[in-house]
């Protein structure tokens, strides 16, 4: 990450007090950008809130649904750089309520296209995908030119936004980048119905952890550092208009199966608990892994976090956060 980049460049987050997002925009801010955040749900707990970086920023009321506040956020404080980071990301609740997914998935995402479309002070859009926008393909590690097939509701969904942002970069020119990374896993993801925070937080309260599929399924887990930090590193390389259009898998290219996470965790705990596999998850795909070679090789990214580091980070955090 630069940091003369980022001095007093205006910048808009979609879903800044999200996981992923809350890291983002406090590397942004520690970095000097004048950042600007869309804020629809107050949760106190959250990272960006419990860290004091909320009173950092501009805060612009609304949700990824709400085409005018979009557009008008983008005019009114002369944004530069988007990231569009906002999601309803949950698997479970996606397949539960799919309309209200595809309602801020999909139209979410064209609704921040096209206010950039209309914005003339933008320069770089980067949007969020995912591995999931992929869907279920024979041949693994997925690589950027693997087809986008996405099945499920939240799978679906991804690979729809993937496509929006494509076509507005094909038809429209617009500076679109698209990055498309695993599971993250780190301190703040207050989701703990995900696997690593609720095995942590079972742990640590003497419980035993809950797996929901056969904890063979095999993924990459991206520390949300590591995240965070591709994230920049792409928005940096954008004043090169070749990359423009292109989609970036971020992976420590080292995937692992749910049951290798949780005997991590529990390793790095020291406790003595066993998880409980349920093997009840429905409209998963079983294996999910991601080539980042072009990351590596155009972008010049690297993962600064070994994994055990990265476990033990976050089951310190954890900590903080339970017992605090």
């Amino acid at each position: 990450m630069t940091t003369s980049f980022w001095r007093d460049r205006h910048v808009f987050i979609t879903g800044a007090t999200g996981f992923l997002g809350s890291w983002l925009t406090k590397a942004l801010v520690d970095n000097g950008a004048r950042v600007t955040i869309l804020y629809r749900d107050i949760v106190p707990q959250s990272l960006l809130a419990r860290s004091g970086y909320l009173e950092k920023v501009n805060i612009v009321r609304g949700a990824l649904e709400d085409y005018p506040t979009i557009e008008r956020a983008l005019g009114e404080y002369e944004i530069d750089t988007v990231f569009h980071v906002g999601a309803q990301a949950i698997v479970e609740i996606a397949n539960r309520n799919p309309l209200s997914t595809f309602e801020t998935n999909i139209k979410g995402t064209w609704n921040v296209l096209e206010a950039c479309r209309r914005t003339p002070t933008i320069k770089r859009i980067i949007i969020a995908s995912s591995d999931k926008a992929y869907g279920i393909h024979d041949i693994l590690p997925y690589n950027e030119e693997a087809p986008l097939q996405g099945r499920f509701p939240y799978d679906a969904s991804k690979s729809a936004a993937d496509l929006l942002a494509q076509s507005y970069f094909h038809t429209y020119k617009l500076p679109v980048a698209i990055t498309r990374c695993g599971n993250f896993f780190g301190g703040g993801d207050l989701n703990f119905n995900r696997v690593v925070p609720g095995t942590i937080r079972s742990l640590l309260y003497n419980e035993s952890p809950i797996i929901r599929s056969n904890g063979k399924f095999r993924r990459d887990y991206l520390y949300i550092e590591d995240a965070a930090h591709a994230y920049l590193t792409l928005a940096e390389n954008m004043d090169n208009q070749k990359i423009h259009g292109h989609a970036f898998n971020f992976s420590t290219e080292n995937p692992i199966t749910v049951l290798e996470m949780v005997g991590a965790i529990i390793t790095t705990i020291g406790s003595n608990q066993r998880p409980t596999i349920l093997n009840a998850a429905q409209h998963e795909i079983p294996d999910q892994y991601l080539s980042a070679v072009k990351a590596k090789t155009v972008l010049g990214w690297q993962p600064r976090y070994a994994f055990d580091e990265a476990i033990k980070k976050t089951v310190d955090w954890y900590r903080d956060f339970l017992h605090g």
